[in-house]
């Protein structure tokens, strides 16, 4: 395995100089000479300005080559990087950025409008993600540089600036490059320090196993203030000599159909929510016509059917993609039954931040359906339990991955790895005999049944989801019972002409006709209407925690 990211990045810029990078879609797109020269550029800024190897320097913003761009600068200058999450409320950046002790930031325009930078007392300065120009300065030194960078650039490289130009340091294995603050499901922020070992090893593996080759393209649709954005869409494709679209606008359905039709990426790596999106609007219309749906029922008819439906799905998605890999929450079970019936090439991976992220991954051919796959290279995974193929465990984990511990947080780091180096992911799951691994959900989500039986709340989920009416769920203990909150469709139930006073007894009836399905004691009791969406972490998950 190579031993430095630092390296290896520096190595992709002088191998890929002259080839595209980075692209806004719909925008200016930057080289890899560009990205090295404005990389050179921010390391001129850090250095005149007094930062050191270890410094903080935190991102908060969208998606964006200027993003990605000033995130490869810290990383290869030595500071330690804290993506933030452009979606958190004001409170939680302040927070953040305090609590890292970041000395920049750069802040894109639509987080910088609610900030307030007396609350980051701590603060060098704030500079723009968009442009690289200063929002605060607290530093001469800083402002003098900033005024005169592409004149100190100019006399640092008088002649021209190369690929030869380009040396970055050689890092520690065991230091910390990333502070990843968390947004758990089920608990507030915690700062995971990855060390460049859990960074190199997580990209060792993509290399590895995913066939990326320089001139491929790809589309960065999640955060890359989330590991799974950063390390997969991002840091990978980069390295590989991939050019990279970021998408500056929320993936709607018609957002991402539209840009795989022109991109036409060579690998789609997103989460569940976007793939059933997708199918749920542009797939199951179709097949629940009644003519498609008799049709369906005729053995040699349906074979063809499902082929044009996979044909069809695979073109929507750009038609030139090796895999779709799905990861960062659980997928539905009738989606992926769907996905299976038509043979489409999709698999599903299982990660943690602590790990930076990834712990179980199987190529598409070798995936075993309803898994998250197998234990991936340096890596171990056991399940605590008495019979891991039979009784459901703790997901226990340990490797090259993982974590140093949380930023000045020993006791959530002691709780979270063991005298034995496992990390305890909270995730209960099963391993079959070939390596598989099943999530059954999180042990802080499982509700204890009215006779000490476990009930899995993410099962029951899955069945509301599936009613076509229905946007998201959770199910929920309250007073003993199971309630079930409900976002629902909106338009389907208009498409419908129920009347508004009609959607919440329509969604309560046929919510509660799920208890046939059901055992006795985890049956919904009651159902609770929301209007607006769930939050969400970074992975698009459901903050559970706020919902209790």
């Amino acid at each position: 395995m190579e031993k430095s990211i630092i390296k290896v990045i520096e190595r992709a810029l002088r191998k890929y100089w002259d080839m595209p990078s980075l692209t806004n879609f719909g925008g200016a797109t930057f080289t890899y000479k560009d990205v090295a020269r404005k990389i050179v550029k921010i390391h001129i800024v850090f250095e005149k300005t007094g930062i050191q190897k270890g410094d903080k320097v935190a991102f908060c913003g969208k998606n964006s080559a200027s993003w990605g761009v000033a995130f490869l600068a810290a990383l290869t200058y030595g500071a330690v990087a804290v993506p933030i999450l452009h979606e958190f409320k004001p409170d939680n950046v302040h927070n953040i950025v305090n609590h890292s002790e970041a000395k920049i930031l750069f802040c894109g325009d639509e987080v910088w409008s609610g900030l307030d930078e007396a609350s980051m007392p701590a603060l060098i300065g704030v500079v723009r993600i968009e442009d690289y120009s200063l929002r605060v300065s607290r530093s001469e030194q800083l402002t003098e540089t900033r005024q005169n960078l592409n004149r100190i650039f100019g006399e640092r490289f008088p002649e021209r600036f190369t690929a030869d130009n380009i040396s970055f340091f050689e890092d520690n294995p065991e230091e910390v490059g990333i502070i990843n603050y968390t947004s758990g499901t089920t608990s507030a922020s915690k700062g995971v320090m990855l060390p460049y070992r859990s960074i190199m090893s997580n990209i060792q593996f993509t290399i590895d196993n995913l066939g990326t080759k320089p001139g491929e393209t790809m589309i960065a649709m999640l955060p890359m203030a989330h590991m799974y954005g950063l390390a997969f869409e991002f840091i990978h494709h980069f390295i590989s000599g991939v050019h990279i679209f970021f998408l500056t606008k929320v993936p709607s359905p018609k957002i991402l159909i539209d840009a795989m039709q022109q991109i036409k990426p060579s690998l789609i790596i997103t989460v569940p929510l976007v793939v059933e999106k997708i199918i749920k609007k542009k797939i199951f219309p179709e097949i629940e016509r009644p003519t498609v749906n008799f049709m369906l029922k005729v053995p040699v008819i349906s074979e063809k059917i499902y082929k044009k439906i996979h044909d069809s799905l695979r073109a929507a998605l750009g038609g030139n993609f090796r895999q779709l890999i799905v990861g960062g929450a659980p997928i539905n079970c009738e989606i992926e039954r769907f996905l299976k019936k038509i043979k489409f090439e999709y698999t599903v991976g299982y990660g943690m931040t602590e790990y930076g992220p990834l712990l179980a991954y199987s190529p598409w051919d070798k995936f075993a359906e309803t898994s998250c796959g197998r234990t991936i290279d340096r890596m171990e995974i056991k399940i605590d339990s008495s019979d891991p193929q039979n009784v459901v465990g703790e997901i226990l984990a340990r490797g090259e991955n993982m974590m140093v511990g949380y930023y000045k947080n020993p006791e959530a780091t002691a709780q979270f790895i063991d005298k034995d180096g496992w990390g305890h992911t909270g995730d209960l799951g099963l391993m079959d005999k070939d390596g598989n691994i099943f999530i059954k959900g999180r042990i802080k989500n499982m509700i204890l049944g009215p006779s000490g039986q476990n009930i899995y709340p993410e099962e029951i989920e899955d069945k509301v989801n599936n009613l076509f009416f229905v946007n998201e769920s959770i199910v929920v203990e309250k007073e003993g019972k199971l309630v079930a909150l409900v976002y629902p469709d909106f338009d389907s139930l208009r498409s419908q002409n129920i009347p508004e006073a009609e959607i919440a007894p329509t969604i309560e009836k046929y919510v509660l006709q799920l208890n046939k399905e059901l055992p006795l004691y985890s049956q919904i009791k009651s159902v609770k209407i929301y209007n607006e969406e769930f939050e969400k972490t970074p992975k698009r998950s459901i903050k559970r925690f706020l919902y209790q």
